[in-house]
């Protein structure tokens, strides 16, 4: 492939035989460099000869292609002339669309479920300036479940925007996609009434001598058109818009043919593309969910290389959630299309009546357990911390201002690497501080997080568990659970000089800066707070007298954090605040992005020596 111009402007001149050779070209690309960098690989290999049919039609430097999630982006990256050898890597590219990193990304994304919406307002905007481009929206099945996008389809149906939709429909989001509107695309997809009809319709007008080609053309952009007549529902028709499919989205003949014939359309038009997760490459065909975003690995096997040995949080929490599911018959899983990634798989097949996909819907999950809550039951709602965001006033209005105990697991708490910044998850302890009723927990290691999730079914108080992505210090989980009273935190080392008050992923930290603390001849005190909200007053007073300073330490952004919850109880007390500053960090290794931010016991201990006088 060639690097010396982009390839969204060669293309232009391609033959199909070229274009399909392009296609294994980039697949076999995509494979070599997601295995050495990680990535997101079942998605992109589904996009490949649907983005190239697109930078084939449309003007890739004028036209808006806006891509919904990002993580089918890779491809797009590859012909608007990026060299994917970086991806992910730190001062890399992103591996989601980032205006700053090219004018061909025109507009920044990470969460699912928006570019209907995005195109809507490009094509208000392009009508309201008089400009002539394209804007093509871009979305997958799985976030086509997403509420925001039932929003801006109606709102673009009801205008009329001159504006396309391509469904990019593998049947997959990250797990398997849920629901009616999964049922109703199924419908489509396999109505062999619907396929074989078309097809005799379309050629019994294609026949008609002279004119049967610019009928069926005619027929294919009429509302009341042939496809109407076979297809049970028009739901995309009764939304006000045309709708045009289904296309196997492999073909890029049949691709390159609908996107030009649909092109000058006006208003807006849905295009349903059927793609394969996986395309191409024969293990993340067998398993999308285990290829959708990997960590480097084997090509040749599949498998995953240096695959840490540790017990990760998410399986601490995957098996404490099963142990007690065993016991207390109420206690019920919910989370949004997110089942491997949150560890609630085997709990739902252990207990199926008793789990609940709801598809890329925060709100509804939150609001559906505040109800489940209401009723009697114990759920536990399992939702990364950056997706968490997205139901904000869910968790304020249905759970904290009714007091409904309802237990958010929040996974991927703090810096979770190479995602970057739309996905770390270091403003959940900000956004949930503030709200009466909720109280916030943080593990120290996988033990305590069992201890947490069983003791926050006892509560019966709206609680947040955050903890964060990757392991912790144990290796081994046990068995029992200890009832930890809610409120109280602990002392792990006594010290004379200072007093870190650390939660969550920093406690290990907090301990590793006491020992090479003593090296400078300073003794710390080290208390795992265990609670954010409502904090251990009690234990810090015992322990703050006389202390030279104290240290505070989270991972999150310091701005609503932790610390200003100690800073308010000891207002006249000398206190460093260490965590995240004001501002977005980007993507990276974990490690990398901890050193950078100064959040490694090095950095840390470095800062104590500077503001502690002995």
């Amino acid at each position: 492939m060639s690097n010396s111009k982009k390839l969204n402007d060669e293309i232009k001149n391609y033959s199909l035989d070229d274009l399909k050779k392009l296609s294994d070209d980039i697949r076999t690309d995509l494979i070599d460099t997601v295995s050495e960098t990680g990535g997101h690989l079942a998605s992109n290999l589904g996009m490949v000869e649907l983005t190239i049919a697109l930078h084939y039609v449309f003007d890739g430097n004028k036209d808006k292609l806006v891509f919904d999630v990002g993580h089918q982006a890779y491809i797009h990256k590859i012909l608007t002339g990026r060299d994917l050898k970086t991806l992910r890597k730190y001062k890399g590219i992103s591996g989601f669309p980032k205006c700053c990193e090219s004018d061909h990304d025109c507009f920044g994304v990470g969460h699912s479920s928006t570019s209907i919406s995005v195109g809507v307002g490009f094509a208000k905007s392009r009508d309201l300036k008089k400009e002539k481009h394209e804007v093509v929206s871009i979305i997958g099945d799985g976030s086509l479940t997403g509420g925001m996008a039932f929003e801006a389809l109606n709102h673009a149906g009801h205008m009329q925007a001159n504006m396309t939709v391509i469904l990019n429909d593998n049947e997959m989001s990250i797990s398997k996609n849920v629901g009616a509107v999964s049922s109703y695309l199924t419908k489509l997809r396999t109505n062999p009434k619907y396929i074989s009809r078309k097809e005799n319709v379309k050629k019994k007008l294609e026949s008609i001598p002279a004119i049967g080609h610019s009928v069926t053309k005619a027929a294919e952009t009429m509302k009341t058109g042939f496809r109407n007549l076979v297809v049970d529902g028009q739901f995309f028709e009764e939304l006000g818009f045309k709708y045009f499919g289904p296309v196997d989205g492999h073909d890029l003949k049949k691709l390159i043919s609908v996107l030009e014939r649909t092109k000058d359309i006006k208003g807006p038009k849905i295009i349903h593309v059927i793609t394969k997760k996986g395309k191409g490459y024969g293990f993340a065909e067998e398993n999308p969910n285990k290829f959708h975003g990997i960590s480097p690995f084997n090509k040749e096997t599949g498998e995953v290389l240096g695959k840490s040995k540790s017990i990760s949080y998410t399986d601490a929490f995957s098996k404490t959630i099963v142990d007690l599911g065993k016991e207390n018959k109420k206690i019920v899983a919910i989370t949004a299309a997110m089942e491997s990634g949150t560890g609630t798989e085997k709990f739902s097949k252990k207990y199926p009546t008793r789990f609940f996909d709801v598809g890329i819907a925060e709100q509804h999950a939150v609001t559906m357990a505040a109800a489940m809550a209401k009723e009697g039951m114990v759920p536990i709602v399992a939702i990364y911390s950056t997706f968490l965001q997205r139901a904000y006033d869910q968790i304020i209005h249905d759970v904290a201002l009714q007091n409904f105990p309802v237990i958010f697991a929040i996974d991927r708490a703090g810096i979770v690497g190479e995602d970057g910044p739309t996905h770390h998850g270091v403003f959940d302890i900000s956004y949930l501080r503030h709200i009466p009723n909720i109280n916030i927990m943080a593990p120290k290691d996988q033990n305590e997080l069992r201890d947490m999730i069983y003791s926050a079914t006892k509560y019966n108080v709206p609680v947040a568990i955050r903890y964060p992505r990757g392991s912790g210090g144990n290796d081994k989980l046990k068995e029992d659970f200890s009832f930890l009273e809610l409120g109280k935190g602990e002392k792990l080392v006594n010290g004379k000089d200072g007093l870190i008050i650390a939660i969550g992923s920093m406690v290990q930290v907090g301990l590793e800066v006491a020992e090479k603390l003593k090296e400078s001849k300073i003794d710390t005190t080290v208390i795992n707070a265990r609670f954010v909200k409502p904090l251990d007053v009690d234990v810090i007073k015992k322990n703050i007298k006389d202390k030279k300073l104290i240290v505070t330490l989270e991972e999150n952004v310091l701005k609503g954090g932790f610390g200003e919850e100690v800073e308010s109880h000891f207002e006249d007390a000398k206190i460093l605040k260490i965590g995240i500053e004001d501002k977005f960090v980007e993507h990276g290794t974990q490690k990398i992005l901890r050193e950078l931010e100064g959040l490694d016991s090095d950095n840390i201990c470095e800062r104590i020596k500077k503001n502690i006088k002995l």
